[in-house]
């Protein structure tokens, strides 16, 4: 039944409401094109498959692939030829664990033996070239990587980090040849995240100076240990150093410090005793990866055998230490562990990077359906292909330049030691981790549904970058903890704007941002909605932050409320998903300031250009997906809301002419890519040569 106003409704109203339906409809087709000089918008068809592309953009090659392959391209090209001249060191894609975990140690000790790169001298003196190492041979195989980061930067960096002269004077040539394959063995079965909580110890005998390793229990398993199935040799283990007293007690816990514990033979490979070692099996991804268990049932090492960079024992057991507390010292020791985490981010965007070329490159070749009786069109000239996968090679591009810079802060942090810098470098590498490999994993799912039912075979690669990089969510931190912590120093910075104290630098938009959140939004801005406004850095940032200190000052509301009734951990936990969002907010604010300042440093223009309309999609589609939070306090009109949907529409259309080229730009050879579908000549030929025609 026809409600009254339906009833009431004249002919013309009625014709004007099907007019509208029916653009609507037509929307799905094509995209918004603004008239050059004109606010206004009109529809546009797009040719088939592309050949004339309404005001496509000239794009630099040359200049901008220079400016995206970073300053250490050079040794990555050695990577990349030294594994295109060893296809046996390739891994295939039908390969059983065990033979996978072989390849995986081959490849490690062919990278520094035959190649002669050697990551582990860069860890510290050099990491963004240990990081460029890392994003190479993630290239040939994510298991390599991860393999190779747990030599280097988990076992090797606990030495170097943790440990002392005596210590990297002993293990440094070991460990940079892998003659000493290692482990990290921090998790354990019941503890995680909460590595405080720890059960694992490490008691001083003072008759022998020894230290006793020992699992008190099953819980106390430690879990997931990379290289510890099969390979490892020695392990650093985290636990409990207990410490003999003449108090009451007895004893004293002195909180988690890090031991070498050696785990098997030098010569013999055969596990030592007192030390049982278990395979963690087959898992989702990362075979190549040899995960074990290990228990330790009193295994003594020496006194020496502590990294005790930041707490020494002596021989008749006394303790000493510049850090105060157990806390001080726990956060000393976590603080240099945070390479895993910037390690983590920059191998994220990577895998982003080729997903999003073979994706893009396959949608370009692909034709389907078209006008009648004429050619068949790309599928990337559809504009719902458009809008999955646009955004995310903004997203990609956005992504390297965050990246590059948290190496940058990272590297400046190993150098200076800068107290205000490692707490800025711990938030930040976190938030970053947390963020980049979630919207990594899940777009890999929207590549592999992108691709269609090629897609779905594995020669093409989506599903083992996809269970690859799945536990990149969890490991060195879970995802959801790490954006807690990164909540957390937002609110500690945004005490801080309050008491008048100084701001970190990154945290420093907060001070000016707070203070135009409490006034309310200009009425006058908030209906602007030209594009050259809309598509100004300054509007985009502004409304970037302002929604990340909207959502720091509710917060801080609701937790000082409901503290008073559920005291802190209950309103921390009231508030939590409140608390996940405005983390995430912040460090999409942060990534599109470094987009925004690498394109100001950028020194050719018509590049500049090119990422201008990169950064613009970005910017406006995050804006335009949480329009209903700007709309909410006026910050935007209801006229300027649809202003920006129809510009990110038009970018996305931009930003697929040049698509191409964009891709291109990441220099991305068809050896590293390595699925069929995306090869950039005979990609059809390549695969059905594969499947054996």
């Amino acid at each position: 039944m026809a409600s009254p106003r339906e009833s009431n409704r004249a002919p013309e109203d009625e014709s004007h409401a099907a007019s509208r339906r029916i653009e609507r409809l037509s929307l799905h087709l094509t995209p918004m094109i603004p008239l050059p000089g004109d606010d206004s918008y009109r529809m546009e068809i797009v040719t088939c498959a592309g050949n004339s592309k309404v005001g496509r953009m000239d794009v630099d090659m040359e200049s901008l692939s220079v400016f995206m392959r970073g300053k250490h391209r050079e040794i990555q090209e050695r990577v990349f030829d030294y594994f295109n001249s060893r296809p046996e060191l390739q891994t295939p894609v039908e390969i059983s664990m065990n033979d996978h975990r072989e390849l995986c140690m081959k490849q490690l000790i062919g990278l520094v033996r035959e190649a002669g790169i050697k990551p582990f001298r860069f860890v510290n003196e050099d990491p963004g070239k240990y990081f460029a190492i890392m994003e190479a041979v993630g290239s040939v195989d994510v298991s390599l990587a991860i393999k190779m980061g747990v030599q280097f930067s988990l076992w090797g960096g606990s030495v170097l980090n943790l440990g002392t002269k005596k210590h990297r004077d002993k293990f440094f040539d070991g460990i940079d040849n892998v003659d000493y394959p290692g482990c990290f063995a921090m998790t354990e079965l019941h503890h995680g995240s909460n590595v405080q909580g720890l059960q694992t110890t490490a008691t001083f005998d003072l008759i022998t100076d020894e230290f006793i390793i020992n699992t008190p229990n099953d819980g106390a398993i430690k879990w997931w240990i990379g290289n510890a199935a099969v390979h490892g040799k020695f392990a650093t283990v985290f636990a409990k150093l207990v410490l003999p007293t003449h108090g009451s007690k007895k004893t004293a816990d002195m909180g988690v410090h890090a031991f070498i514990v050696p785990i098997r033979d030098l010569k013999t490979h055969k596990t030592l005793p007192g030390i049982e070692i278990h395979d963690c099996g087959h898992k989702v991804g990362l075979n190549g990866v040899d995960n074990g268990a290990l228990r330790f049932r009193s295994v003594r090492i020496p006194r020496d055998n502590l990294l005790d960079r930041f707490g020494q024992v002596s021989r008749d057991g006394k303790y000493k230490s510049s850090l105060p507390s157990i806390n001080k010292r726990f956060a000393a020791t976590l603080g240099e562990l945070v390479g895993g985490r910037v390690a983590l981010a920059y191998s994220s965007a990577s895998v982003l990077k080729i997903a999003s070329t073979i994706a893009i490159r396959y949608s370009l070749l692909r034709q389907q359906f078209g006008p009648p009786k004429q050619a068949e069109v790309s599928i990337l000239d559809y504009q719902s292909q458009q809008h999955k996968l646009m955004p995310m090679l903004a997203s990609t591009y956005a992504f390297q330049f965050a990246t590059i810079q948290l190496v940058e802060k990272y590297t400046q942090m190993k150098k200076t030691h800068d107290e205000e810098l490692v707490g800025d470098v711990h938030a930040l590498s976190a938030g970053l981790k947390a963020y980049i490999t979630s919207y990594t994993a899940k777009s890999l799912s929207t590549c592999r549904e992108a691709c269609g039912g090629h897609g779905y075979a594995a020669v093409n690669r989506f599903g083992t970058l996809r269970n690859d990089h799945d536990i990149f969510q969890t490991f060195e931190g879970d995802n959801t903890v790490l954006l807690q912590q990164v909540a957390a120093y937002l609110l500690k910075q945004y005490k801080e704007k309050f008491q008048g104290g100084t701001l970190a630098l990154t945290w420093n938009y907060l001070r000016e941002s707070m203070n135009t959140y409490l006034s309310q939004p200009n009425p006058v801005t908030a209906r602007w909605e030209s594009a050259d406004h809309l598509r100004d850095p300054k509007f985009q940032l502004d409304a970037f932050q302002y929604r990340t200190s909207r959502l720091l000052q509710s917060v801080a509301v609701r937790l000082r409320k409901h503290t008073k009734t559920l005291g802190g951990f209950g309103a921390w936990n009231r508030c939590l998903n409140h608390l996940l969002t405005l983390a995430e907010s912040h460090i999409e604010s942060v990534i599109l300031a470094q987009f925004i300042e690498a394109i100001q440093r950028c020194p050719n223009a018509n590049t500049q250009a090119t990422l201008k309309l990169v950064c613009d999609l970005y910017a406006l589609d995050r804006i335009w997906n949480d329009i209903g939070t700007y709309r909410n306090v006026d910050y935007v009109a209801p006229n300027k809301a649809k202003a920006i949907h129809k510009l990110t529409e038009y970018l996305c259309f931009q930003v697929r002419n040049v698509a191409q080229e964009l891709v291109d730009a990441f220099d991305l050879p068809d050896h590293v890519t390595r699925a069929p579908i995306a090869m950039q000549s005979n990609a059809y030929s390549q695969y059905t040569q594969y499947v054996g025609f």
